[in-house]
């Protein structure tokens, strides 16, 4: 028998600063509600997965312009959203079948009814794990290939630095750059020597582990005679080094900031000349401007074709799946910041 009702997480406190876990004042309060019917072309899902990403973090800040925000923020008593791989439990889609995978946009919840239309199926025969369709094979993949490649411009033979190398997003940068583009020389910086280790096992040249009490001096080592293409996943102090260590007409891709989404407004950059003096192009973007670009498909299919031929590599090193009761979904997230994740971050609810 189908549930008629559902716990779900919701905003209670949208947060300024670090979000809350505990007590009253927590950020995050699950509550029980009632399941509408299933109507025509629509879904019921049971939650099997769920997908960790920080700009998350952007979606509840407390007092945020939404006309500032490139999506609708997650408002205060609002379930928390994401992407999630959902097993279907009732279909009335002629597309859908009871018992089927499918991923889409979703919230922390452990049954949704959803449009059909708002969910893709995952072939369950292709030797793709489901997981990875919210990773490498998912929005994460396209993330990294529509940045390096079409905002930033990455060519055969150049330089491309990447931060937040080991993450979800840096690594598929490092490895598109080194065995798609055909970059000389790919530079990875993340926390830690086995993260690094990792980093270069996918294809860098090198990577620095930016918690050595050398970092700076390393880094302008490595980027002696500056670098064509510097690949921004936090932000900060580092975005504020790399400000320094690319070319002359360089490009710099923003595509996020997890150093400063608890302490927003608090970039840490000094070296802001440095774009004036270079010439530097800056451009953010998000990787939903690959669906609004008709791009999205081709280059998920790039992807998929790399992973088959074996120049990408996503398998268990390439995703942390973290077990997680359903009360403690914010805890798992929260690790997203603390950097308890290599590759990409996956709550998992099926234990």
């Amino acid at each position: 028998m189908a549930p008629t009702q559902t716990r779900e997480w919701i905003v209670a406190n949208p947060p300024k600063g670090e979000p809350v876990y505990e007590g009253e004042n927590a950020t995050f309060k699950i509550k029980t509600v009632d399941l509408p019917e299933v109507g025509d072309n629509q879904v019921l899902v049971k939650t099997l997965y769920l997908s960790n990403d920080p700009a998350q973090r952007g979606w509840i800040q407390a007092g945020i312009d939404p006309e500032r925000l490139y999506t609708a923020p997650v408002l205060k008593n609002e379930a928390m959203r994401c992407f999630a791989v959902s097993q279907v439990v009732k279909s009335k889609s002629d597309q859908l079948k009871d018992g089927q995978i499918v991923y889409g946009q979703s919230t922390w919840t452990e049954y949704a009814v959803l449009d059909a239309s708002a969910v893709r199926p995952i072939d369950e025969k292709s030797g793709i794990k489901a997981t990875h369709y919210l990773g490498g094979v998912g929005a994460t993949g396209l993330t990294a290939y529509y940045g390096l490649v079409d905002v930033g411009g990455a060519k055969e033979g150049e330089t491309v630095v990447v931060s937040g190398a080991a993450g979800a997003t840096g690594s598929m940068v490092v490895q598109i750059a080194k065995h798609l583009v055909g970059a000389k020389r790919v530079i990875g910086i993340a926390g830690g020597e086995k993260k690094c280790r990792w980093v270069e096992s996918l294809g860098a040249d090198v990577c620095i582990d930016y918690k050595a009490p050398d970092f700076k001096e390393q880094l302008l080592k490595v980027t002696e005679g500056f670098v064509d293409v510097y690949f921004d996943n936090v932000g900060g102090e580092i975005l504020d080094l790399m400000l320094t260590r690319v070319k002359r007409f360089g490009r710099i891709i923003a595509c996020g900031a997890v150093s400063t989404y608890n302490s927003l407004g608090e970039t840490g950059i000094k070296n802001w000349f440095e774009i004036v003096a270079n010439r530097l192009e800056i451009r953010g973007f998000i990787v939903t401007d690959a669906f609004t670009a008709g791009k999205a498909p081709g280059y998920i299919g790039k992807i998929v074709e790399g992973v088959k031929a074996g120049k990408l590599k996503i398998g268990a090193d390439s995703e942390t799946v973290v077990p997680t009761k359903f009360e403690d979904i914010p805890k798992t997230w929260n690790s997203l910041f603390t950097g308890g994740n290599q590759g990409k971050l996956i709550t998992d609810l099926t234990a």
